[in-house]
């Protein structure tokens, strides 16, 4: 081969590269345009029926009307919560396999149950945060958070709190005890399986606390069975106005669970930016605000892109500082 019939074939093929490149990132950038052009399933790594799950559907069932295409809920329980994250973690990044979770995304990786976090993902949006809420027995004489301390001071290794071990709960109580200058040897600390195993044995006053919620613990909260003890928030709850915020109980804590929409890792922006603002035209929908705030006792946060990602950052600081209280093993 002459000198001048390789460089023409180089330049050739070079250029035909050259096209070939431009051609599938055309195509790309024309697919992501286009997205979506067919069903996207939302795993939600828990069963169904409970506020997690209830939720998500109701939210992306208004979401779908705006992106043409529908939102396939899918229920993926199972190894806490960490079977359907996984399931998203490694599926394809091109937008039709989304996740539904919340808090417990960190909480498994401080737990030691995954190596992964928040950072496994593309964060899409927040979209609800339900208010965690102190509780007591109706014939408790403790009538507030900030009285628990003192409670525990005159009761030292007696005062008992309930909490699902490595969950929301358990690490509030460890958040709460160290605002509160608590020694965590001082309680005990009593696992159960799950939130209705909670709520039994605060009715049966086996226990003296637990942390619930409006979906949780609502009806209880109303017919008198148990006693809010403070709204973890920075403002009181429209439903539960003559109940003080921790903070105005002199407890610098706000603690509530934090519902999100993630994808794989390396979905690309386009495609993030089409989910969230889907999302954000759902929560603007009157009737589904109204939902989320007096079915679920849920407030609407809608946070997108960099916002998202800094509260993600701040969430998981303040439970790593909680989870040097707790050991998982007990």
């Amino acid at each position: 081969m002459t000198r001048s019939t390789f460089t023409l074939s180089t330049t050739l093929s070079t250029t035909l590269a050259a096209i070939g490149l431009a051609s599938s990132m055309a195509i790309a950038s024309t697919a992501q345009a286009d997205y979506p052009e067919q069903d996207i399933r939302l795993i939600i790594p828990y069963g169904p029926g409970g506020a997690t799950d209830i939720l998500f559907r109701l939210i992306s069932q208004e979401a779908e009307k705006t992106l043409g295409e529908s939102i396939v809920p899918v229920n993926m329980a199972g190894a806490g919560a960490t079977l359907g994250s996984r399931n998203v973690k490694d599926a394809d990044p091109d937008g039709y396999t989304l996740l539904g979770s919340h808090d417990t995304i960190a909480l498994s990786k401080l737990a030691g149950t995954v190596d992964y976090s928040f950072d496994a993902f593309e964060p899409i949006a927040l979209l609800t945060q339900t208010i965690n809420i102190p509780t007591a027995h109706a014939n408790h004489p403790v009538q507030s958070a900030d009285e628990i301390a003192d409670y525990v001071s005159e009761n030292p290794g007696q005062v008992r709190f309930s909490m699902i071990p490595s969950s929301t709960d358990h690490f509030f109580w460890a958040q709460f005890f160290q605002e509160t200058g608590i020694d965590m040897a001082d309680v005990r600390l009593v696992g159960y399986p799950d939130t209705g195993e909670q709520v039994s044995a605060l009715m049966a006053e086996e226990v003296d606390f637990a942390m619930f919620n409006l979906p949780s613990g609502g009806a209880f909260f109303e017919d008198g069975t148990f006693r809010a003890l403070g709204i973890a928030h920075p403002e009181r709850l429209e439903s539960m106005p003559d109940v003080a915020t921790l903070r105005e109980q002199g407890i610098e804590m706000d603690h509530s669970t934090s519902r999100g929409i993630f994808a794989p890792k390396g979905t690309p922006q386009e495609v993030l930016d089409t989910i969230a603002n889907a999302y954000e035209q759902a929560l603007e929908n009157e009737e589904v605000q109204s939902r989320i705030e007096n079915e679920f006792g849920s407030v609407v946060r809608f946070l997108a892109g960099d916002d998202y990602q800094a509260f993600l950052d701040e969430n998981e600081a303040a439970l790593s500082a909680a989870a040097e209280n707790i050991d998982f093993q007990n």
